[in-house]
């Protein structure tokens, strides 16, 4: 009788865990964190230096443990108060009424960085559940951010025609330069990776021919800078200019793209004729999908998006454009690859891996302005969840998961929307 109890246990937790998507990312964030703490503990001299005479003296052992949890947990609470919340603050904000500026600073950080990378990430996960690979999202939000911030700056109108106008630039010049690789793939038969990977650089050289030799530099300078946006075409802060806080109306863009997204793929004969291109092909022709039109179409949205999320950036933060727009740190565009797979191609899931991702790397500055630990540290930690998500299989043996049983059904439905 005493094992029954133990039995059900072990299979709720099977049940609960091995056949959700979400746990495994879960999962996969835990033993992110975890391979975080070894590099720290690995790379960190005073760490080092306690275990190195740990045989010392008889408290030695305790002394290195302790620095060594110090150590981690100082990086992660930096990590965490810097791109979310500090305790401390909060509770003083609570208590006098005063600072929530400073208390607000980390998550309205965090929002701002996540902001354009989710509409990105959106148009990527829309390409890669037709199953076809946009490698070109980032020369696409390039060349929205240039195409747009061309209308922002040379035209001039009130708002209520500027912004919208500026914003739907940003999405043509992202697609127009999705049609491209589009048009190749459908008609010639074009490799998209290659064709998307070649056409960045073409768009990259347009930028800097843009803001070096056209009307768009800024008159009088000599530099690879762009006019500034007008304001009646920029987004403001969501709390005003006042507030100090960055988070601006970008972020209702973002989320009116994630509803778009979630009723384009899951209540549109179109967005259903996409998840079925993706999920069988075959079939697809067989139900009379025009393949062709699918592929263009498919270009145009996701290079679309991410056009809009280029634009969403200059009109939000820079309010101009440089030669470099974009450009480092990998760019956003590949940055959105990563997000979209570790979020499953779903509006929901690149929501929150946009949040974990933008936390990461906001976190990971205050993290090196607080300790010194570089902030190369977060990057290890965004490779090593993907890693881990991209290898459920391993996942679930290092925590001892089992997929439960499934019906015949079940398989033979799955990966229809999937």
């Amino acid at each position: 009788m005493s094992e029954a109890p133990e039995v059900t246990r072990r299979l709720s937790w099977r049940r609960l865990y091995s056949s959700r998507p979400v746990a495994v990312t879960i999962f996969a964030l835990v033993l992110g964190l975890f391979v975080g703490a070894l590099v720290i503990v690995t790379t960190t001299a005073a760490v080092l230096t306690s275990w190195r005479h740990v045989f010392s003296s008889p408290t030695s052992i305790g002394h290195a443990i302790k620095i060594t949890a110090d150590t981690v947990g100082a990086a992660y609470r930096a990590m965490f108060t810097g791109s979310i919340l500090s305790p401390g603050q909060f509770w003083h904000s609570v208590t006098t009424g005063q600072g929530w500026e400073q208390t607000a600073t980390p998550l309205s950080e965090t929002l701002t960085y996540a902001t354009p990378l989710i509409i990105t990430s959106i148009g990527v996960g829309i390409a890669f559940q037709t199953g076809l690979f946009n490698i070109g999202a980032n020369g696409q939000a390039v060349l929205g951010g240039v195409l747009g911030a061309m209308v922002g700056s040379m035209l001039h109108m009130p708002m209520f025609l500027h912004l919208p106008l500026t914003l739907a630039c940003g999405f043509l010049g992202g697609a127009l330069a999705g049609l491209v690789p589009g048009l190749l793939k459908a008609y010639t038969g074009a490799h998209e990776v290659i064709v998307t990977i070649m056409f960045n650089y073409v768009i990259y050289a347009f930028l800097l021919f843009s803001v070096l030799s056209t009307p768009f530099q800024l008159p009088g300078q000599q530099n690879d800078i762009s006019r500034t946006i007008d304001p009646s075409a920029q987004l403001p802060p969501l709390f005003g200019v006042a507030s100090g806080l960055r988070v601006n109306y970008g972020i209702v863009v973002a989320a009116l793209v994630v509803l778009f997204a979630w009723w384009f793929l899951e209540r549109s004969s179109l967005g259903f004729d996409f998840r079925v291109t993706g999920a069988n092909p075959t079939a697809a022709r067989a139900s009379g999908i025009n393949a062709k039109v699918v592929i263009v179409l498919v270009f145009l949205i996701s290079g679309g998006l991410s056009g809009l999320a280029g634009i969403v950036q200059a009109a939000s933060t820079t309010h101009y454009i440089d030669g470099g727009f974009l450009i480092g740190n990998a760019g956003i565009g590949f940055t959105a690859i990563t997000v979209a797979l570790l979020g499953r191609n779903r509006p929901g899931g690149i929501v929150w891996s946009s949040l974990l991702f933008a936390a990461l790397g906001v976190g990971g500055r205050s993290m090196q302005a607080t300790t010194g630990i570089p902030l190369d540290l977060a990057s290890v930690i965004q490779s090593a969840i993907v890693l881990f998500v991209a290898t459920p299989v391993l996942v679930k043996e290092i925590f001892r998961l089992r997929t439960a049983p499934v019906a015949t059904l079940e398989l033979a439905t799955k990966g229809w929307g999937s």
